[in-house]
């Protein structure tokens, strides 16, 4: 464990990561803002030709809102930037994400291969949008409600990996007890097993369910990940309580691989998990 020092060295790297990525923001907000004057375009005018509200303009003029990619590419286009706005899209889209988090946004982005342990709540590539908000809104110290709805429009943007291509491999292993919490009522629940069953139909996913009564579980030590890159390379993600540790070492990262076969071999298999969730969806 690292001293105290150490993790307050820790600590203000990560407020000063938070303060760059603030910059980032306010910096696009200002460069739109320019833009947009310079065409002679009023926030409504702008708003409607782009398809959204002034207010939302407004926010993300301030700073006060993260722009999403397909809104940076429209607002080129109308502005006639010519690629500017677009040249800050990369370093706006790694803002939206909370700092301990950004490196795994990034690989998980570029992933060809990704297999992910879960313990207590549902992996967050395969959350639903009601299922995010009632996790986000049990985080304590709490989450002011825009910052629950930065994080859910992350969350949600990160799922493009289900329809990207070529088709990245996606292997997921989670604990029965996680399919059976009631996170924000049974009708969230609900929606979520359901969501679980189509994902699992995929033909580049294979969700998999280790069911409570297995004596044995490698996967003891708790949650993480294992990702594979365009180059070959293999990282192992692994977060608690806020922090987050991402491995490139190669004998550790091997290690996590052949941890999690043996966590596969030890769940049931894809098709045992998904009549298995689809009983418990019946239970409900």
């Amino acid at each position: 464990m690292g001293s105290v020092r150490d993790q307050d060295v820790a600590q203000v790297q990560r407020g000063r990561v938070d303060e760059q990525a603030a910059g980032v923001v306010t910096a696009f907000g200002r460069q739109l803002k320019l833009l947009r004057v310079r065409a002679g375009l009023e926030r409504p005018e702008f708003g409607k030709r782009m398809g959204y509200s002034a207010d939302l303009v407004a926010s993300i003029e301030q700073g006060r809102r993260i722009p999403q990619p397909r809104f940076i590419e429209k607002a080129d286009e109308v502005l006639g930037a010519g690629g500017l706005l677009v040249a800050l899209k990369e370093e706006v889209a790694r803002a939206q994400y909370p700092a301990f988090f950004r490196d795994m946004a990034r690989l998980e982005a570029e992933a060809v291969e990704l297999c992910a342990y879960d313990t207590l709540v549902v992996n967050g590539l395969l959350q639903t949008e009601e299922y995010m908000r009632a996790i986000l809104a049990m985080r304590r110290p709490l989450l002011d409600e825009a910052t629950i709805e930065l994080r859910v429009v992350a969350r949600l943007a990160r799922q493009d990996i289900f329809s990207r291509w070529p088709a990245p491999l996606l292997s997921f292993v989670m604990e029965e007890s996680l399919l059976r919490r009631p996170h924000g009522g049974k009708a969230v629940l609900r929606g979520q097993l359901e969501h679980l069953l189509l994902v699992g139909e995929m033909r580049n996913v294979e969700l998999q369910v280790m069911p409570l009564d297995r004596e044995d579980n490698a996967g003891i030590d708790g949650p993480f990940t294992v990702i594979m890159s365009k180059g070959g390379d293999q990282f192992m993600y692994a977060e608690v309580q806020g922090r987050s540790s991402l491995l490139i070492k190669s004998e550790e990262t091997r290690l996590a691989a052949a941890r999690y076969g043996i966590i596969r071999s030890q769940a049931l298999t894809p098709k045992e998990s998904l009549s298995y969730i689809a009983q418990l969806l019946g239970e409900l």
